[in-house]
């Protein structure tokens, strides 16, 4: 179903260029950028998460400058997007508040800019989203990627965007668009009330 669709940025856990866990830090542009095509699309909610402190500090005041102060109504439309963000620690967390607002756990897709055996196409993977009942969560990965411990508790992993280039390291802000662009296209939930 299109209208339980959600997407988490994952800070931590991922890998850092010598293949160990790491924390990543969270831009600016990650947020607004990512929520702003969260709202184009319907997505649902949209989650960072991030295990320091400092990190989530700076990014709820973000969300709170756009959503509740100056920028409220400098930027309507800002607000907007911003109003889909939400920050945890821990992905455990974002499966904790979706089930929390859903009353189910979500299924979960993987995505990797590494191709893998077990991938599935985004025609699979978009046919998987509009059948499914349940919600459904997609993972980014910031950094040098997702961790496999991560990938073992998906239900899927889709295919990178460009797995046959040469040259594979879009920014995070623009693999987010194209991979739901291709998932959900332009059949988005228009005027869907989140209030």
């Amino acid at each position: 179903m299109l209208n339980k669709i959600y997407v988490a940025l994952i800070h931590y856990p991922v890998l850092g260029r010598d293949g160990r866990i790491v924390s990543s830090a969270v831009t600016n542009l990650d947020v607004h950028d990512i929520a702003r095509t969260s709202r184009t699309y319907g997505i649902k909610g949209y989650y960072i998460v991030t295990n320091l402190p400092a990190q989530k500090d700076i990014v709820e005041k973000v969300i709170d400058f756009w959503t509740n102060g100056f920028g409220k109504n400098y930027n309507p439309s800002r607000r907007e997007a911003l109003r889909l963000v939400k920050v945890k620690e821990y992905l455990e967390e974002v499966l904790e508040d979706i089930e929390k607002i859903e009353g189910e756990k979500p299924v979960i897709f993987f995505t990797s800019a590494k191709k893998r055996e077990t991938s599935i196409s985004f025609k699979e993977a978009s046919k998987i989203l509009r059948e499914e009942k349940r919600p459904s969560l997609i993972l980014f990965g910031t950094s040098w990627g997702l961790p496999n411990e991560i990938s073992e508790m998906s239900d899927y992993i889709i295919e990178p965007i460009r797995a046959g280039s040469d040259y594979n390291h879009l920014s995070v802000r623009a693999a987010v668009a194209i991979i739901i662009d291709r998932l959900i296209g332009e059949e988005t939930i228009i005027g869907r009330d989140d209030s």
